[in-house]
């Protein structure tokens, strides 16, 4: 390499540095590589952009769904590919991945409810489902609605409610959990908790 070659590195590294994108952290070790590949095939300039570009949208995309995955509180290990949906027949998997891909509810407030027995897997379901949506580009926050609700009033006794509702603005689905009594004497049902801010899917654990 001469020292022109030296300069301009050192120079595009500085450059890396500056723009303080998600991907240029891995893009600082591999861009050497398409360089040397660049100069032995001979690239054109927008090929070489091109591959750049794509490198930056792949590692951003990454970045996302994995600080959405933090974010979104979601139980560890609940995949579609661990949940087995010959053991729940009556769930139709086909509408199950329909909705993964976002088939048209979040956009429209609607819920989802779910209900069964205790250990019938409804949480890892719509764990799954959760998963497989950020995944897809949604944001979601995974949680018990008495949690929610408790963290909704203390926001109302602050004097932060508005401030609250916002942040829950941002998920475009709220995964909300609900443990109901499980004496024979009170009636299982299950209790939603939507938000007119936040689309919200309501998962029912009786």
């Amino acid at each position: 390499m001469n020292t022109a070659n030296t300069v301009d590195t050192a120079r595009f590294n500085l450059l890396l540095n500056e723009l303080r994108l998600p991907a240029m952290k891995a893009l600082r070790v591999l861009w050497p590589q398409f360089v040397e590949q660049s100069d032995q095939e001979g690239w054109p300039a927008a090929c070489f952009l091109a591959v750049i570009a794509k490198h930056e949208i792949a590692e951003s995309g990454r970045c996302r769904i994995e600080r959405h995955l933090v974010e979104a509180r979601l139980p560890a290990g609940k995949t579609f590919d661990n949940f087995d949906f010959e053991d729940v027949p009556i769930i139709s998997k086909a509408q199950v991945i329909a909705l993964a891909a976002g088939d048209g509810r979040l956009g429209r407030d609607a819920n989802l409810q779910v209900f069964g027995l205790p250990g019938g897997g409804k949480s890892r379901l719509t764990a799954a489902l959760g998963r497989a949506l950020i995944e897809n580009g949604w944001r979601v926050l995974f949680t018990r609605t008495t949690d929610l609700v408790q963290k909704l009033q203390l926001a109302r006794r602050e004097l932060n409610l508005e401030v609250a509702i916002t942040r829950l603005d941002r998920f475009d689905l709220l995964d909300s959990s609900v443990i109901s009594p499980t004496s024979p004497r009170i009636r299982r049902r299950p209790a939603c908790c939507s938000n007119s801010s936040a689309r919200a899917m309501n998962g029912a654990r009786c």
